[in-house]
């Protein structure tokens, strides 16, 4: 499975963007997709997550703010971020791990996020 990451940019604070991660194929089975970011000199966090039945998880930091979505006709996964702040401001990278068949974690390429005040 390859993922494809896009959607990033350069905003101001209180503004908005919407990041889509497309899957190479269909996706069944048990799987969490994920967004994660990472700030220059941090380490990656987990920023939002949603399961195959839809449960959803985020980080305190972006509760309220972001919306972790999913088309399961399109393969894509969308992370709508609103109310930016500059702290947004990392490389946000797409995931998906599998765990049936087989587990199996995959990684977009990354798309760069710049919060400005």
């Amino acid at each position: 499975v390859q993922l494809q990451a896009s959607g990033g940019g350069l905003v101001q604070a209180g503004e908005s963007l919407r990041l889509s991660c497309a899957a190479s194929e269909s996706i069944f089975g048990i799987h969490t997709w994920g967004w994660h970011r990472q700030a220059p000199g941090k380490q990656r966090e987990l920023v939002a997550s949603i399961t195959e039945l839809g449960s959803v998880v985020y980080a305190d930091s972006v509760k309220g703010r972001f919306t972790i979505s999913r088309d399961n006709i399109k393969n894509t996964v969308y992370l709508q971020m609103n109310s930016l702040k500059p702290e947004d401001t990392a490389v946000y990278y797409c995931n998906l791990e599998k765990f049936t068949p087989r587990a199996r974690n995959y990684w977009g390429q990354g798309t760069q996020v710049t919060v400005s005040s």
